[in-house]
């Protein structure tokens, strides 16, 4: 399925491009495909291999002594290292390989396992959560089938939504916030990922979910009247329009902070007005929220 770019190879490993190509080169590592004008591009098994093989490389094996391993002995001196140490990152590249194969089992048994080991809130935040982000590349590129997308987010958004129902819910006297995706938005892991954490923080909430249009949240507001509104921006506005978008949500609810993020924004300038703030990641958002 996959057909990867060197650069993606290098988001998705955190190997630099120009490492990668001295490995194929050097040792043969892998050998990429080459178009008609001499472009490379990897399979599926090309990543998985970088990933495992970055993973012992960053753990001190040097690729003298990988290149010499087979390709079952480098994934399995990579379970080893997974169960000695504690290093968030390993997990990671763990994850998109089981993403990558498709393999619920050895996903659900690796999330049960972290989850017990760090507890629920740690697995989401710095382990699942930069997961997400680290396979956006894989939907920005169209490197996952929607087979793959569903399967990933399906597993997941259980798992959070077990957590959420299981907290209880803030009185009205403590600070209310709506959490929503607007019309065109569909992805809304990152959406419950914040649900959790805002519900978890004694915030009373509002979910509204995606695709919410912009009347139906104004009527939200005006019965809830929310001192937050959160969302995130993945699929829009263009970079043309997300100025006045922004511009629209502030004079729309002057009396709420609003709190969005998303790749959207990454795209382009923008100037928010006073009543929003943008956050990179879900760790500062808590930042921020637990500053009141």
């Amino acid at each position: 399925m996959g057909k990867y770019s060197i650069k993606e190879l290098e988001q998705l490993s955190g190997i630099k491009a120009h490492t990668i190509r001295i490995w194929e080169k050097r040792h043969r590592l892998i050998e990429p495909k080459r178009s008609t004008t001499n472009i490379r591009s990897y399979s599926d098994d090309d990543l998985k291999k970088i990933i495992n093989v970055a993973v012992l490389n960053n753990n001190g094996v040097k690729i003298s002594k990988i290149v010499q391993l087979s390709l079952a002995e480098i994934n399995q001196q990579v379970v080893d290292l997974s169960e000695s140490k504690n290093d968030i990152d390993i997990y990671i590249e763990q994850l998109i390989v089981a993403m990558i194969d498709m393999e619920e089992e050895v996903f659900e048994k690796l999330l049960g396992s972290l989850t017990l080991k760090f507890g629920f809130e740690k697995t989401m935040l710095e382990i699942v959560y930069p997961f997400m982000e680290k396979i956006g590349v894989l939907w920005l590129t169209d490197n996952i089938t929607p087979a793959q997308e569903h399967f990933i987010s399906h597993l997941i958004r259980q798992k959070i939504i077990v957590a959420i129902d299981a907290l209880p819910l803030a009185p009205k006297t403590e600070r209310k916030a709506v959490l929503f995706l607007r019309e065109t938005e569909l992805h809304e892991l990152g959406l419950l990922f914040y649900h959790y954490m805002i519900k978890k923080m004694g915030i009373r909430t509002y979910y509204l979910g995606q695709t919410v249009p912009h009347k139906s949240l104004i009527s939200a507001c005006e019965e809830h009247q929310p001192d937050l509104i959160i969302t995130a921006l993945t699929a829009g506005p263009k970079p043309s329009e997300m100025q006045k978008y922004l511009d629209q949500l502030s004079a729309d609810f002057p009396n709420s902070r609003l709190l969005i993020t998303g790749y959207a924004l990454k795209k382009t300038d923008v100037n928010p007005p006073k009543n929003i703030s943008i956050f990179p990641n879900v760790l500062i958002l808590k930042e921020i929220l637990s500053k009141k």
